[in-house]
């Protein structure tokens, strides 16, 4: 069986370091808001370019808590439209119904599944006050004309960095640090994964990083001493110390990502398969390697009856689901086909070549049974 994602492999791989963080942090006694916290906050926003890190207590609270501190500061206010994609997932829309705000989805175009920004200009109102960016899949979504409309219309650009660690833009900047302020997930199974949940935002702006902070830890600033009506969403000292470690070897990992996603590309021939179009690599990091098929289903159930193991980023897409029955009858055709034919292959920093080339071996071999 050649597994989506082998979650022990990768922890195994610095398992050493890991068990040497973890018990740095026991022998500590001191398991909330310490040294390992403001380590790889520093350490964290070095990487990405920014001048602060605020950890929280996962990806979805951390874009909750940017665009809370931004109606706290007077930059937004709740019946705010933001601008999002429409193939995300649902934590970035999520973020934004929890804070009173309306998001406006945006189709993405097919060939790259990032925001069409051809189309976002006639999606700006008055009352538009963002766009949320998503660097879905790993790829880097930016694009000039996004920080152009950003800036012409005064609009926060805030970036969903939680598939997208490490990831560039063409200039050498990070995703996390192309915009005002970012999220990030750090679930397990994310390129930069805890050992459980965990979030951060990074931004330039001390006043949102210090609102961000306060809000995250039940509104407080000064102990016992409440500025807002916050909520507990603190990242532990283990966590902390354990994304330290896997911080310093985020490139290589990313790295070994890219390296199974060239035998994708240059050994998958089966013309009922198609990909998104190739970035160059510093624009991807791979986090899924997604592949289209008018016949998803079916393909799935043939790789896994070849012993190899996929999933589907996502099956129903945000518009569609029951939450949101307000959006059900919305039409979004180019979404709605991303989310009908896309299935992702095993891609992570433990595969092996031999494994990426036996994934290839099964998709070209792949035909319909009513063929």
């Amino acid at each position: 069986m050649i597994k989506f994602l082998d979650l022990q492999r990768i922890t195994q791989k610095y398992g050493e370091e890991i068990h040497e963080a973890i018990t740095r942090v026991v022998d500590s006694g001191y398991y909330l808001q310490g040294a390992e916290n403001k380590r790889f906050e520093t350490d964290y926003a070095a990487y990405i370019g920014s001048r602060y890190c605020v950890g929280c207590g996962n990806g979805l609270d951390a874009l909750i808590w940017i665009y809370r501190a931004y109606i706290e500061m007077g930059v937004m206010q709740p019946g705010d439209e933001v601008i999002v994609p429409a193939n995300t997932f649902i934590a970035s829309i999520l973020a934004l119904t929890e804070n009173g705000l309306v998001p406006v989805l945006a189709e993405p175009r097919y060939d790259t599944l990032e925001l069409d920004d051809s189309k976002l200009e006639a999606l700006i109102t008055p009352k538009t006050r963002s766009i949320l960016l998503v660097h879905l899949y790993g790829r880097c979504a930016y694009t000039e004309e996004i920080g152009r409309l950003c800036q012409e219309h005064n609009l926060k650009l805030v970036e969903d960095n939680a598939q997208s660690h490490g990831c560039r833009y063409t200039d050498g900047r990070r995703t996390g640090s192309l915009g005002d302020a970012a999220g990030h997930s750090f679930y397990p199974g994310k390129n930069l994964g805890a050992l459980g949940d965990a979030g951060a935002v990074t931004c330039n702006d001390k006043e949102l990083a210090d609102t961000i902070r306060a809000l995250a830890n039940y509104g407080s600033q000064q102990k016992y001493i409440f500025k807002y009506t916050g909520r507990n969403s603190r990242m532990d000292e283990t966590q902390a110390a354990v994304l330290e470690v896997k911080l310093h070897h985020l490139d290589e990992d990313n790295d070994a990502r890219r390296a199974i996603a060239r035998i994708y590309y240059e050994g998958i021939s089966n013309p009922l398969v198609t990909f998104p179009d190739y970035l160059k690599d510093e624009q991807n990091v791979y986090h899924i390697f997604p592949v289209f098929c008018e016949h998803r289903d079916e393909l799935q159930e043939y790789l896994k009856e070849q012993g190899i193991q996929t999933l589907i980023h996502y099956p129903i897409p945000p518009h569609k689901q029951e939450c949101y029955s307000q959006w059900n009858s919305l039409s979004l055709p180019v979404t709605e086909k991303i989310h009908r034919q896309e299935l992702s292959l095993p891609i992570s920093p433990v595969m092996t070549p031999d494994e990426a080339r036996e994934v290839v071996k099964a998709l070209n071999t792949f035909k319909l049974k009513s063929n």
